[in-house]
């Protein structure tokens, strides 16, 4: 179950905001369990063994950027998260397949604050199927076919 989430916006100096960023995440991860695969620069991906733990971690993610941009507004933060579910390829450590890729693009597709998933994840998910709103068909750079998203309401 791959996460893709990606820093949009920053006011002050990029290391100390990188460090806030990979530390709201990295708290959440470990909460909800799970993996940081690896650091992409401005964003991180992350594998979980369920899709409940993987939106649940979503949701945490960005009450905590919520929470840390209305304490301090100087600082703020803008997050996307994209969801996909599936069996990766692991290789040395990484992870690769159209799994992996479908939750970037879907994460590229996001606006900032937002947690978009791919309707695997929405059917896969056995909590509040309301917390999730249909927007419709993409097509994903380098897929041949529509792919269902959902928006998750987390506020």
């Amino acid at each position: 179950m791959p996460l893709a989430a990606g820093l949009i916006s920053t006011r002050r100096s990029k290391d100390h905001l990188l460090h806030i960023h990979n530390a709201l995440i990295r708290n959440a991860l470990r909460e909800h369990r799970g993996n940081e695969v690896k650091h992409t620069g401005d964003g991180i991906m992350a594998s979980f063994v369920n899709v409940e733990d993987a939106v649940k971690c979503a949701i945490l993610i960005q009450k905590a950027f919520a929470d840390h941009n209305q304490r301090k507004p100087d600082e703020s933060l803008h997050i996307r998260i994209g969801l996909s579910a599936g069996e990766p390829v692991q290789d040395d450590g990484d992870l690769f397949g159209s799994a992996v890729q479908l939750a970037a693009r879907i994460c590229a597709y996001a606006e900032p604050c937002h947690v978009l998933v791919a309707q695997i994840v929405r059917d896969q998910c056995q909590f509040q199927k309301s917390v999730f709103i249909d927007l419709g068909e993409i097509i994903p750079k380098g897929f041949d076919h529509p792919i269902q998203v959902h928006e998750v309401k987390w506020q």
